[in-house]
C-alpha cells in the first residue's frame, strides 16, 4: 500500500525520478559491465523498469522503458558509444528488449490500476456496511431512550391529577435514566469519531488511580446495576502521569459492558497494581465469559456477540482498545478457567509517590 501511494507524486517529479533511477542503475551496470556482460545488463534494466511501473504513472514508465533501451544500445551493445548495432542477433535483442519493456510497463500499470480499483471498491463496501450497521444500531439505541423521555414528559405535562408523588418521581427517574443512556451513546459516537480522525492526543497529568476507579464505579452504580462490584487497590498506589479522561472512559466502558452482559448478582472485581512504571488494571467477573471463537472480534467496531440480547452499538470495547493504545498501552481479554472474563489493561506511565502532586 505504501508503494502504491507513490503515484500521488507530482507527474513532473515522476519523470525526473524515472530518469534518475535509470541513470543510477545504468551507471552501476557500466562500472561492472566487463564482469556481468551486456546481456545481463538488459535483464537488470528490465527489472528496474518493472519496479518503476509498480509505483509511477504510465507515461513516466514508458519514458523509463525507452530511455533504458537507448542507454543499453549506446553504452553496452557493441560497438559502444553509437546507436549502430553490429550483429543481427543484437538487433533482435534490442528490438525485443524495447517491446518487452514497454509491454511489461503497460501491463504492470494496468494490474496496479485494477488492484487500486478493487481496494477502493472494497473500502466503499466496508463503508456502506459500517454505515448500515451504525444506522441499525442507532435506530434502536437512540429511539428507545428518546421515546421514553417523550412518553414520561407527556405524562408529566398532561396535568393528570391521578398521578401520585411516587408516580411523578418514577417518571422523572425514567427520564434521567433514558437521558443518561442517550448521552452514553452520543459520547461513544463522539469518542469513536475522535479515534477515527487520528488526531487524538493524550493530555497527561498526575492522576490518582484510586480516585479514578472509585469515581467510575460510582457512576456505574448510579445505573442501579445488579452486579456486585468489588475494588481491591492498595491505597498507597503511586500517582501516574496519564490522561485521566481517557482512563475513566476505558474503565467505564469495560465495567458497563460487564454489567450489561452478565447475570444479576455477578461479582465484578477491580484490581490495580504498578510494575516498573507500568500501570496494570485487571477487571474480571465470575459470569459466563465470552464464546471462545468470538474473543478475537470483541474489540472490533460495531461488533456484538451472537446470541445476546439486543442493546448497545458495539462501540464500547473498540473505544477501550483505541483509547488504551492512544495512551501507549494495550488491553487483553481472556476467559478465566473457573468461568467469567478477565480484562487486563497495561499502560506505561511515569509514577510519583508524592500524593500532593496532583498537578505539575
Amino acid at each position: 500500500m505504501k508503494l502504491l501511494s507513490l503515484n500521488r507524486i507530482n507527474r513532473n517529479y515522476q519523470y525526473l525520478l524515472s530518469v534518475l533511477i535509470i541513470g543510477i542503475v545504468s551507471t552501476a551496470c557500466y562500472a561492472s559491465s566487463l564482469i556481468i556482460g551486456y546481456r545481463v545488463v538488459a535483464y537488470i534494466l528490465l527489472i528496474t523498469v518493472s519496479l518503476i511501473a509498480m509505483v509511477f504513472d504510465i507515461l513516466p514508465v514508458l519514458l523509463a522503458a525507452i530511455l533504458s533501451a537507448l542507454i543499453w544500445d549506446f553504452f553496452f551493445i557493441p560497438p559502444h558509444f553509437t546507436f549502430q548495432v553490429s550483429s543481427a542477433e543484437d538487433t533482435i535483442l534490442l528490438f525485443m528488449y524495447l517491446v518487452i519493456a514497454m509491454v511489461n510497463a503497460v501491463l504492470t500499470y494496468k494490474i496496479r490500476r485494477m488492484e487500486k480499483e478493487a481496494i477502493l471498491k472494497e473500502e466503499k463496501e466496508n463503508t456502506v456496511k459500517l454505515y448500515n450497521t451504525l444506522l441499525n444500531s442507532l435506530s434502536h439505541e437512540l429511539r428507545t431512550p428518546i421515546a421514553t423521555i417523550i412518553a414520561a414528559t407527556d405524562n408529566l405535562q398532561a396535568g393528570n391529577t391521578r398521578l401520585t408523588a411516587q408516580d411523578k418521581y418514577e417518571l422523572v427517574a425514567e427520564i434521567a435514566k433514558a437521558s443518561f443512556r442517550l448521552n452514553q451513546q452520543v459520547e461513544n459516537l463522539l469518542n469513536m469519531s475522535r479515534l477515527e480522525s487520528g488526531f487524538i492526543q493524550p493530555k497527561n497529568d498526575w492522576t490518582d488511580i484510586n480516585e479514578v476507579v472509585y469515581d467510575t464505579v460510582k457512576r456505574i452504580e448510579e445505573n442501579k446495576v445488579t452486579q456486585k462490584i468489588s475494588i481491591n487497590i492498595n491505597p498507597e498506589m503511586p500517582l501516574f502521569k496519564i490522561d485521566k479522561g481517557m482512563l475513566e472512559q476505558v474503565l467505564y466502558n469495560v465495567l458497563n459492558n460487564a454489567c450489561l452482559y452478565t447475570p444479576a448478582n455477578t461479582r465484578v472485581d477491580i484490581m490495580a497494581m504498578s510494575h516498573a512504571d507500568v500501570m496494570k488494571i485487571v477487571i474480571e467477573d465470575n459470569g459466563k465469559g465470552f464464546p471462545q471463537d468470538e474473543l478475537k472480534n470483541v474489540f472490533d467496531k460495531f461488533y456484538r456477540l451472537r446470541n445476546t440480547r439486543t442493546g448497545g452499538t458495539g462501540l464500547g470495547l473498540s473505544i477501550v482498545k483505541g483509547f488504551t493504545e492512544a495512551m501507549g498501552g494495550r488491553v487483553q481479554l481472556e476467559n478465566k478457567q473457573a468461568g467469567g472474563a478477565r480484562f487486563v489493561i497495561e499502560i506505561p506511565a511515569e509514577t510519583s509517590y508524592l500524593k500532593n502532586l496532583k498537578n505539575e
